[in-house]
Order: structure tokens, then C-alpha cells, then sequence
């Protein structure tokens, strides 16, 4: 099954957390707490940016104030992008939900070895995390009212949510999800080395494709999967991570709510910008650029290559059908990255 790019597991994790934060665990933990070892990805070896000491006051992605007497060093973390996001800022968490599944699909940070492993997202195991002794744990979530921050701060820890995307502006909020860990780290001046750097690539790949002659700058990115036999096809659209970046590179996305009443099979996700169609539906865009991730075990890209009307697509037909490497979809400035250059490096033949 194709995994959606965070799609609302992130809400999920927080009432799973709820339920059985106290009740049995049920993955086996060491009675001594790892410690944490080292990233071993980025540049952190050679890192220069001062990390800062003193008391943490902030307001999260939810409008908490999260108040803590010195940066999180021990920090537990319950969604990909801000495990992420916590390595390249040279912090390596005691404990994160599925590290099998991180490895698998995000590539951009290497997570070390030693990690406790809390479970899955969407039901991640207090008593593992617990064990781990945080002095910060991190969700993910769009308001202030989960139990599961009740649940943890009855604890005695502090829980830092992390907004999972802002529709209305998707990159911008992945750079204030990582100036977020951030600052509760200590690691603002690394956080801004990074995005400044984030921003000036993002640029010079832009300028690149402005000097191509495109046929066309329409484009849809889509992923998809088999379920029962059918084939199901999930469009980005208006509100996604990868949408905006087409659109800061200068193209024109064109699946939007109106093709999606006329041509989707299944509501439009506006938390996230994704819909669903079939391999009709896909068609409505006509000859836009098309860019497809092919991170799916379902086999869907061999069953739209066998399918005449993917065939005689326009972009087909002209070669501007682009097959993405594997990216994290919901990932920070790194993921995010590694999208822009799969998108420019599609287009200019690099």
C-alpha cells in the first residue's frame, strides 16, 4: 500500500496516544533509557552554529505556549518530518515512531542506530516512550484540545505539536514546523544557516527552468496504488507540499476543486491538497507536464502503463511523463530538497 504523506496520520497517532498512554505498552523496552548517539548524516561533523542554553518560551504550531527551563536534548518524536527535521539540526531523538518505516521512505537524513523504537504513528506505545525518558515530546496536529497532550503533560512531560500543513501556504509552514524544533533545541542559528541555504537552491533551480522552453509549465504530480483490483490514482492538488514547489519553480498546477468535482472519485483532502481519481479522471489534464511517484508495492505503474489511455496521454507520448525517485512527501528542508531537484532535474535532463 502506497503511504500517504502524513494524510491524517498525525491525528490519528494523537487519539491512539490517548487511549493507551495508560494502559501496557506492548513493544518490549530496556529498563535503561538509550542514550543518544550522534547523527551520522548532514553536515554535523563539522557544524559551527551555536547552540543556545538558556530557558525556552514559545508558542507552538497549535498557539500553546510551551515553556521549558532549559532546550530539549532528549526529545521524542512521533511523526517523520520533525524526526527529520531534528537530525539535520544535529539532534538525534531517544525515540521515534517506526524507524523502519523512516528509513524506508526518507532518505534525506540517515537515522543512527540505538533509537528507541515507540511504535507506530498511528499507535505509538507510551510505555516504550515513556522508558525513553524525554524531556520533550513531539506530535504533530491542527488543534490544542487532543487528550493526548493532556495524557503527557499528566506526566510530566512537555508536548510540543507541530502544525502538519498549512494549505494556504505549505513550504512556508514546513520552515516554521523546523524553526520550531529549532528553537525548543536550541539550534535557531543552525535552523536559519539551513533555510538560508534551502532558499538560495530553491532559486537557482527556479532560474534554470525559467531559461527552458517548455511546451507547456501545466503540470499534476500523482501517486497511487491497487486496492481490490482497481486502480486508484491520488492527484496533488492546491494545498500540497509537492504542488507548491511546481509552482516556485514557475509552473502551473492544474488539478484544482473544479477538475476534481468533474473528474475525482473521492473527496478532495484539503488539509493535505490531495484527491483521488482513476486513470480517466486523469485525463482532464490534457498535455500538462505530468511527475509520478513510484514509491507504491502495489504495482500501479505497471498497470497504468498497460492502460491505452495513459499511453496516449500527451506527456506520454512526448516524454514528459517523469518518474519520481523516492521522496518523502511531507518531509523538511532536506525532503523538500531532494523534491525540488527531482522536479528541476526531470525537466532539464540532469
Amino acid at each position: 500500500m502506497v503511504v500517504p504523506p502524513k494524510s491524517s496520520a498525525a491525528a490519528a497517532a494523537a487519539f491512539a496516544l490517548a487511549l493507551v498512554v495508560t494502559g501496557c505498552g506492548t513493544t518490549e523496552v530496556d529498563a535503561a533509557a538509550p542514550e543518544p548517539s550522534a547523527p551520522v548524516s548532514g553536515s554535523c561533523a563539522e557544524d559551527t552554529t551555536e547552540t543556545a542554553t538558556g530557558p525556552v518560551s514559545l508558542v507552538d504550531g497549535v498557539g500553546r505556549t510551551v515553556e521549558l527551563d532549559r532546550p530539549a536534548e532528549r526529545i521524542a518524536v512521533l511523526e517523520w518530518q520533525e524526526v527529520e527535521d531534528a537530525l539535520t539540526l544535529c539532534v538525534t531523538p531517544v525515540a521515534v515512531a517506526d524507524p523502519e518505516g523512516y528509513s524506508t521512505w526518507v532518505s534525506a537524513e540517515e537515522l543512527p542506530e540505538g533509537v528507541a523504537d515507540v511504535g507506530t504513528r498511528e499507535e505509538p506505545d507510551a510505555t516504550a516512550l515513556f522508558a525513553a525518558d524525554p524531556d520533550l515530546v513531539i506530535i504533530e496536529g491542527f488543534t490544542d484540545d487532543d487528550e493526548a497532550i493532556a495524557q503527557f503533560e499528566r506526566q510530566g512531560v512537555p508536548v510540543l505539536v507541530a502544525r502538519g500543513n498549512d494549505p494556504e501556504d505549505p513550504v512556508g509552514n514546513m520552515k516554521d514546523v523546523f524553526s520550531l524544533i529549532a528553537e525548543a533545541t536550541g539550534h535557531t542559528e543552525r535552523a536559519e544557516q539551513v533555510l538560508a541555504e534551502f532558499d538560495a537552491h530553491l532559486a537557482e533551480r527556479k532560474a534554470e527552468v525559467a531559461a527552458l522552453d517548455l511546451p507547456t509549465t501545466d503540470f499534476l504530480f500523482f501517486d497511487g496504488w491497487i486496492q481490490g483490483g482497481n486502480l486508484s490514482l491520488r492527484p496533488y492538488t492546491e494545498g500540497s507540499l509537492f504542488t507548491e514547489l511546481g509552482k516556485e519553480l514557475g509552473l502551473n498546477p492544474v488539478w484544482d476543486a473544479d477538475v476534481n468535482d468533474s473528474h475525482g472519485t473521492g473527496g478532495l483532502n484539503a488539509e493535505y491538497g490531495l484527491a483521488q481519481t482513476d486513470i480517466e479522471g486523469l485525463t482532464a489534464v490534457g498535455d500538462a507536464n505530468l511527475f509520478f511517484s513510484n514509491g507504491d508495492t502495489t504495482g500501479y505503474v505497471d498497470a497504468l502503463e498497460e492502460s491505452k489511455l495513459w499511453t496516449s496521454m500527451p506527456a506520454v507520448e512526448e516524454g514528459r511523463a517523469y518518474e519520481f525517485p523516492l521522496v518523502w512527501g511531507a518531509g523538511g528542508p532536506r525532503s523538500t530538497l531532494q523534491a525540488v531537484d527531482a522536479f528541476a532535474d526531470a525537466l532539464t535532463g540532469e
